[in-house]
């Protein structure tokens, strides 16, 4: 096929996070157990599955045409490639991860000037060794194959470590005493397939339904039906995107009212309605908000 866009998706901790947001885009995507080339129902996509670390890499150099991997690995690259969208998402919920410098909790070190002429152990050794530098610190900074929160303190002095929660420093007796950076999952593009116009249509389209996609994980639809007096109170307490849609019922003294809310406000926002007045309500979960 002529017309097709190599995408890289990421294996590993971004793994299920990203393919439920591409199914949720609209692209059935399935990945057999020990398969790296996923199933896209989509003929003009073509997936292969890879580490994050290295999805940048190889966009860059045209291998793919675009991909979706860390603004970190990003970074930790040196990556030349097209950030087409921040993609607010990581594996454990809807929030940016950090990178971070963790020492043991019995440790006398309080910033990153303590760590002079320490040793630290990480996956991001280019990042952490330019913070490092920004802060006028030379410090030993080696590459961790894994375990890295394990090795505070016998192996080395402090880790450089991604978290999302801080839930795994804790439990290894960490604590956090820089944070380096803020990272968000990000679709990135090679530079000549931006440049390409079938390709570049391609990727925003895929841009634009996983944005959509995103922006309604935190909210659901709401149906419920009012009688015309009481229409004024209600919509005073709905909320809305813009403004709810009414629409006329049958019995031409009650209208029926739809909008779209934050799902945080449902709990307190339903029985509200209910008490001034509203009926029959409805609360649906949404695929996609494509503003």
């Amino acid at each position: 096929m002529s017309n097709q866009l190599r995408i890289g998706l990421p294996k590993g901790s971004l793994q299920e996070a990203t393919l439920r947001m591409m199914r949720k885009a609209g692209f059935n995507v399935s990945v057999g157990d020990r398969s790296y080339s996923p199933y896209i129902d989509d003929p003009e996509l073509n997936g292969i599955l890879i580490r994050a670390q290295e999805i940048a890499r190889y966009v860059q150099e045209g291998v793919l045409d675009c991909g979706i991997t860390g603004k970190d690995w990003i970074m930790e690259n040196g990556a030349d490639v097209v950030e087409v969208a921040s993609l607010i998402y990581a594996k454990q919920g809807l929030r940016p991860v950090r990178l971070v410098l963790a020492v043991h909790n019995d440790s006398d070190f309080q910033s990153v000037q303590d760590l002079q002429g320490k040793r630290i152990a990480t996956e991001l050794v280019n990042v952490t060794r330019s913070f490092l530098k920004e802060h006028g610190v030379e410090a030993h900074v080696e590459y961790s194959w894994g375990a890295t929160e394990a090795k505070v303190p016998e192996l080395v002095d402090a880790i450089s470590e991604l978290t999302e929660t801080g839930s795994s420093l804790r439990a290894n007796n960490l604590r956090v005493i820089e944070t380096i950076l803020e990272s968000t999952t990000r679709l990135i593009a090679n530079k000549a397939a931006w440049e390409d116009e079938w390709k570049r249509a391609k990727i925003e389209n895929i841009c634009m339904l996983l944005e959509g996609a995103l922006a309604a994980e935190e909210k659901v639809g709401l149906k419920l039906n009012v009688e015309r007096t009481n229409l004024d109170n209600v919509l005073q307490i709905l909320p809305a995107m813009k403004n709810p849609t009414i629409s006329n019922l049958s019995d031409d003294q009650w209208v029926a009212v739809e909008t779209i809310i934050d799902e945080k406000t449902v709990r307190e926002l339903i029985p509200t309605l209910r008490r001034a007045g509203a009926q029959g309500i409805i609360e649906y979960p949404l695929n996609k908000v494509i503003p």
